[in-house]
């Protein structure tokens, strides 16, 4: 293994957030306590500025003992990521200057960057020692930020849950992995375990994919690995939530593509294809009629997100190139959709504490803008056209569909089904806001500026992304690129 520091070169996204990482921590650490008040939005601009810098491409090849792969796909996704973490960390500002955070508002932006360099590592690496150490390193501060409000029982509570069960589907996944490990003989890397594994169906190899998926499966809260996420995502500060259902969800279904298609192609049809078939049915359906129930908003948050992760899936189960092109897409829009109805959860919730549907009665008559902005969340989540939600579902249907199969048509089919469920519930928002009356409706609110340009971003990413054709054509473009990651399929 010839390693050398030059190579590190090959790294600048990854350099480039831990110098981000070290100014904050700097600022926090060093600057006068008269000048910590401006730490939020002091690390709001770094980030943005290494956001921005991050999109000059990169250079492309397999670093470390082959163990880390830099190349135009893995720079998309961190881009992607880098766009919502960025709209979280500005929405963020005027909360993390709240009385009952100022004390740790350091610490949330420091964990905030250590889980997005997690997540860079599970992106790119291609050996599953890397890949295990990027989980770790992205689940283990998410389960400290989702505790960050230690006053609160519901976060408390939410912690213990979020960390018992990455505990478990920790376990569990690295059992697979030693299953694995035997059956090639001692080797993970993932291009040379697809050749050891090539024409293997046995129980083991069986055995080994089941713990895989159940394991990356609770990053993504697929059924039946959600049980966690409701909790969670009701119990965890608001800017966490939101960070937690597309960042985090975003990472891990990138790097289950990679691994799914690159390690696992040879037994696609034989083996991890009927096993996804039947998490992705019961994944959406099961997110889609638990989130009709539910009237606190972030335990509805919670349900759509489970059911949009088993949109996400059918681009994993498409396995070629339009299905991960379809499946970043997917991720760019639901980024935007997800971040901006939590945005308006958060302003309403930080002023008024109110975040049950019912509280959102009248809200179009003393909060337009605010009731406008969550109209359009909730369209584009549900795949309203001309919002950007329905072109990414077109899409991801039409990756999916490639394949040709009269079982994926099925499954197509059943998607579409459930989208119709999903347009009822989104829908109920939408006619508490412009349609029920309440005499006791949220006051007129006034939202901080960086509250204000983060919906603002967030709709103007709703209402363009799906009509500006480059961006979709330019993410197939990188995909189609990537014919050694299709070949074993």
């Amino acid at each position: 293994m010839n390693l050398d520091y030059s190579q590190f070169l090959m790294m600048p996204q990854e350099l480039g957030l831990l110098a981000v990482f070290l100014l904050v921590f700097l600022y926090d650490t060093f600057m006068p306590k008269s000048t910590q008040k401006g730490l939020p939005l002091f690390a709001t601009i770094v980030f943005g500025i290494f956001m921005i810098l991050g999109f000059f491409p990169v250079n492309e090849g397999l670093i470390f003992g082959d163990m880390f792969q830099a190349d135009k796909a893995t720079w998309a996704i961190k881009n992607i990521l880098n766009i919502g973490t960025f709209i979280v960390l500005l929405q963020a500002v005027k909360w993390a200057n709240s009385d009952f955070v100022a004390i740790r508002r350091g610490e949330f932006y420091e964990l905030i960057l250590l889980t997005l360099f997690g997540m860079y590592l599970m992106i790119s690496a291609r050996h599953f020692l890397v890949f295990v150490i990027g989980l770790e390193t992205a689940s283990l501060p998410l389960a400290t930020l989702v505790a960050f409000e230690k006053k609160h029982y519901e976060s408390h509570e939410a912690a213990a849950k979020y960390v018992l069960t990455a505990v478990f589907s920790s376990a569990i996944m690295l059992m697979g992995l030693s299953f694995v490990y035997a059956l090639s003989g001692g080797n993970l890397y993932f291009n040379q375990l697809a050749t050891y594994l090539l024409g293997d169906t046995s129980m083991l190899l069986i055995l080994a994919l089941a713990f895989l998926i159940a394991g990356i499966g609770f990053k993504l809260s697929l059924v039946p690995f959600h049980l966690w996420t409701a909790d969670v995502y009701q119990g965890a500060p608001t800017m966490v939530t939101s960070y937690l259902s597309v960042i985090s969800k975003g990472s891990a279904a990138f790097a289950f593509f990679i691994i799914l298609v690159q390690v696992f192609g040879a037994a696609y049809a034989d083996v991890w294809q009927w096993m996804l078939y039947a998490v992705i049915v019961i994944t959406i359906t099961v997110g889609n009629l638990f989130a009709i129930r539910q009237r606190n908003l972030k335990r509805f948050l919670a349900f759509s997100s489970i059911s949009q992760a088993g949109y996400i899936m059918l681009g994993v189960i498409a396995a070629n190139a339009v299905g991960m092109a379809s499946m970043m897409y997917y991720i760019l829009v639901y980024i935007f959709s997800n971040l901006a109805a939590f945005g308006v959860i958060a302003v309403i919730e930080r002023q008024t504490g109110k975040v049950t549907t019912d509280d959102y009665n009248g809200l179009f008559k003393t909060n337009p803008w605010l009731a406008f902005v969550m109209m359009l969340a909730m369209f584009s989540l549900g795949g309203i056209p001309p919002f950007a939600g329905f072109f990414s579902k077109f899409f991801i249907f039409v990756g999916a569909a490639k394949t040709g199969s009269v079982a994926i048509y099925v499954l197509v089919l059943i998607a579409l089904i459930n989208t119709i469920i999903s347009l009822y519930y989104y829908l109920l928002v939408v006619k508490a806001m412009f349609i029920r009356q309440d005499e006791c409706a949220i006051p007129a609110l006034k939202s901080h500026w960086t509250e204000k340009a983060g919906l603002i971003i967030c709709t103007l990413g709703i209402i363009l992304i799906g009509l500006i054709s480059c961006i979709y054509t330019g993410l197939s473009n990188i995909t189609a690129s990537l014919s050694d990651v299709f070949a074993m399929i």
